[in-house]
């Protein structure tokens, strides 16, 4: 394991000794928790961003899509438990 050293603002690492009080935590466990979320949040959106790209490159390569109308149907549907026919895309009228 590497060594980093990070400085922080007095009033940061006063808020940060708190916080991790109250979790129960020490200072530098609280510190490595929390970039392990920041970057996991961080790959998380760029997993999102990138899958959002391949699925509107399919849109533009194909011209077929689902209407907002039908996909909001289907995932309420789901939501509620309810039995429901995944719709199928297609090319829509202009």
């Amino acid at each position: 394991m590497s060594t980093t050293t990070i400085r922080l603002p007095d009033e940061l690492k006063a808020r940060v000794a708190r916080a991790a009080e109250r979790a129960g935590t020490t200072s530098h466990n609280f510190i490595i928790e929390a970039i392990a979320a920041k970057t996991d949040a961080d790959e998380r959106r760029n997993e999102f961003h990138a899958l959002a790209d391949e699925r509107y490159a399919e849109i533009l390569r194909t011209g077929k899509t689902v209407p907002w109308e039908e996909a909001r149907d289907y995932l309420l549907k789901l939501a509620a438990g309810q039995p429901a026919k995944r719709p199928v895309a297609r090319k829509l009228k202009r």
